[in-house]
């Protein structure tokens, strides 16, 4: 029989209907069980396409013995950490002070009152690899429980304080200087990997947010170090085994220090980011590869991972069904088998193709999978970038041409081979964050690469869908999650700040002045829901739950950057479209005063604020912080103002547009200004009202430093003032 899960539409949750462990979701039936019969929680956070949680699942909580024991002893909740981030960073914020790391499954006893007293990650169900067991660890709570509750209880609420007390002031109101902004450079320099690519050992994680810092940062100081880290480091993770070279996107990471060994599952967060990466570094290096791999890892989020009606879905697993055992009745998953190959079925299905694919894709007879032969992965290959074309021409002796043309009839042929595999589970949860900022990743994508009205369209009808099914326009409320019709769970300061930035690009990106007024309402909102106009920064929740023990604030760009971070850049972004712009910033060495950075307008104070809390992170440690360095190195580096004026299929506007997709300006703000929008742009952004078209013809606008250019309806003159900036 399937338990309380199966009434929940999480696809995490889901997965465990039909476990023997008596689970619960997260909510007040658990907690008054749990005070009814003074057990303590079992609490266990995950996600669905989480391989680790998979294999937890399958040793201890298909066990009908492991299960007895948590329904005799414990209350049992399941928590998906994507559709409730702010009970996951309670709990994990207490796993990684306690253990001093953290992961999923997370893995957490409570008291009846919520509050944690021990924790931890993956539990095998015995002692193994110097881990404690799972049964092992469960029989000594129980037993403490019994024998020792009161010493519990009281640890369990001195934690709590002891949390709290970490998310307190930091000290006096200081905005770093560009002194802190050149101390993270350097910062990275130390950790940069210059032979493979990439920051520290392994594993290796894509993390975007340090990219984009270090491209700004290029692009204020004109420092050669932070581009090149850059560039080697999509080059290195675009060539090696973390892309999905037939079906395009990007794995969530490297297991080894050369980008060879994927760990195989797909999030819709790091195709969105790392699409902005590649796109921001084709337009800097002037490079088709960079732009080609953006183009390549749109495609598959358009194939793969997009609702019919426009919005996007979250993830795909890692592990899926061998196809040599999917005749069997309850196959067993394993990580990978979708994406790897034996040699003789890549001779078989490409027949004269197969030796240009093996060239170039590493393929061996006996497998290049550098695992353990009694692993799975024996004797299969993982496909990774090995020679280039040019290369493969010269040890085969035909042209180029022939190469390329060779390769693209095998990738495509090698894809519907691999579409008729056991696929592995797609997470179809909707998320209004991580649409945000796939939104802004096609939106770029539009004004970036060639013909980029595909892009566009993809970017609207997304924006659309969160509007229309994500949106309570009555009383200005996001929603975080959507699945099979059903909308829920209000959102968080990070889908606010991630969906404002999306929108902010798409009007960016088309000039429809709604996106731009949606924008400015989930701005107003954020502020009022989650800002702290004390220390500053922005809150991860409203406080509104009181089964959520602590209001924090996230302060880590991680894999998703920080609220905050993002909240930043969208301020600044909307100070130079709708607000009154401060005195134009100075590079400073020192730290600024709060009331140095030209405070005036509603915008701006809650940007030095910010700044000022996270002053101290920035100044220490910034590889902590890299999204709000870049809002920083934006900052100071100023934000010219590009208004193209003229209809945007007309043929004068798209050669005015070629010119600015040829420069990289990465703070700069584009305003496109259309017939059938220039009233309520008007209304809106009142100083766009005198700029119009001159002598019936596209005409670019370029204002920086507060100081415009003279009109130009000339591509080669508006090419001389951006070469200016």
């Amino acid at each position: 029989m399937s338990n309380r899960l199966a009434a929940e539409q999480s696809p995490y949750l889901l997965q465990h209907k039909d476990n023997p462990v008596d689970w619960y979701p997260w909510g007040e039936a658990a907690f008054e069980k749990a005070r009814r019969e003074d057990k303590p929680i079992f609490l266990s956070v995950g996600y669905s396409t989480c391989h680790w949680c998979h294999v937890m699942e399958h040793e201890s909580f298909e066990s009908p013995s492991v299960a007895e024991m948590l329904n005799e002893h414990f209350v049992s909740i399941k928590v998906d950490r994507e559709e409730r981030p702010d009970v996951d960073r309670v709990y994990m914020t207490f796993v990684q002070v306690t253990t001093g790391s953290g992961g999923w499954p997370m893995s957490v006893w409570l008291t009846p009152s919520l509050e944690p007293f021990y924790g931890g990650t993956y539990f095998p169900p015995t002692s193994r690899w110097g881990r404690p067991g799972f049964v092992e660890v469960l029989e000594e709570i129980a037993r403490v429980w019994r024998d020792d509750r009161e010493k519990v209880v009281q640890s369990g609420k001195a934690i709590v304080e002891r949390l709290r007390s970490l998310g307190g002031a930091t000290g006096a109101a200081v905005v770093p200087g560009t002194d802190a902004l050149d101390a993270a450079v350097r910062e990275f320099a130390a950790s940069f990997d210059a032979r493979r690519g990439g920051f520290g050992a392994a594993p290796k994680f894509p993390r975007p947010s340090e990219l984009l810092f270090l491209l700004r940062e290029h692009r204020r100081t004109r420092a050669t170090e932070p581009r090149d880290m850059v560039l080697a480091t999509l080059r290195a993770m675009a060539l090696g085994g973390m892309r999905d070279h037939l079906g395009g996107g990007f794995h969530r990471y490297s297991v080894d220090a050369d980008w060879r060994v994927p760990h195989f599952e797909k999030m819709l967060y790091d195709q969105a980011q790392l699409t902005l990466a590649y796109l921001e570094t084709a337009q800097l290096a002037g490079d088709r590869f960079f732009a080609a791999v953006a183009a390549d890892t749109l495609a598959y989020v358009r194939r793969d991972l997009t609702n019919p009606e426009g919005g996007f879905y979250s993830a795909e697993d890692a592990d899926s069904v061998p196809p040599e055992r999917a005749h069997e009745a309850a196959p067993h998953k394993s990580e990978g088998p979708f994406y790897i190959w034996l040699d003789e079925e890549i001779g078989r299905a490409l027949g004269p193709d197969a030796d240009f694919f093996r060239l170039r894709y590493g393929v061996l007879p006996d497998g290049n999978a550098p695992f353990d032969p009694q692993n799975e992965f024996a004797h299969k290959n993982l496909l990774y970038t090995a020679r280039s074309v040019e290369e493969i021409a010269r040890m085969t002796g035909h042209p180029a041409e022939e190469v390329a043309s060779a390769l693209d009839r095998a990738r495509a042929t090698l894809l519907a081979v691999r579409s008729t595999r056991p696929r592995p589970h797609l997470d179809d949860k909707i998320l209004t964050a991580w649409n945000g900022l796939m939104i802004a990743a096609f939106a770029r994508a539009a004004r970036v690469l060639e013909n980029g009205d595909a892009y566009l369209a993809d970017a609207r009808r997304a924006a659309a869908f969160v509007r229309a099914r994500l949106w309570r326009a009555a009383d200005e409320t996001l929603l975080r999650r959507f699945r099979q019709g059903e909308a829920a769970v209000e959102g968080y300061a990070e889908d606010y700040a991630y969906l404002t930035f999306g929108l902010l690009e798409l009007f960016q990106a088309d000039g429809d002045p709604a996106w731009l007024e949606w924008a400015l309402a989930l701005q107003r909102r954020l502020d009022g829901l989650f800002r702290d106009p004390a220390d500053g920064g922005w809150y991860s929740t409203t406080g509104k739950d009181a089964s959520v023990l602590l209001r924090l604030k996230e302060e880590y760009d991680g894999a998703e950057p920080a609220a905050s971070s993002v909240a930043v850049l969208n301020l600044l972004t909307l100070s130079h479209l709708a607000g009154s712009i401060p005195n134009a910033p100075t590079p400073n060495s020192q730290p600024l005063g709060v009331a140095e950075l030209g405070i005036g307008s509603s915008y701006h104070e809650p940007i030095a604020h910010a700044f000022a809390m996270f002053g101290a992170s920035a100044s220490m440690r910034g590889r902590a912080v890299p999204m709000m360095l870049a809002a920083l190195s934006t900052y100071y580096a100023g934000m010219p103002q590009i208004v193209l004026v003229g209809e945007r299929e007309a043929p004068d506007t798209q050669a005015l547009a070629a010119v600015v997709r040829q420069h990289y300006l990465p703070t700069a703000v584009v305003v496109p200004v259309t017939g059938a929008h220039q009233q309520v742009l008007a209304r809106l952004l009142p100083w766009t009202a005198a700029l119009t078209a001159r002598g019936g013809q596209a005409t670019a606008y370029v204002c920086g430093d507060f100081a415009c250019h003279a009109p130009t309806t000339s591509p080669d003159d508006l090419d001389a003032q951006l070469r200016e900036l």
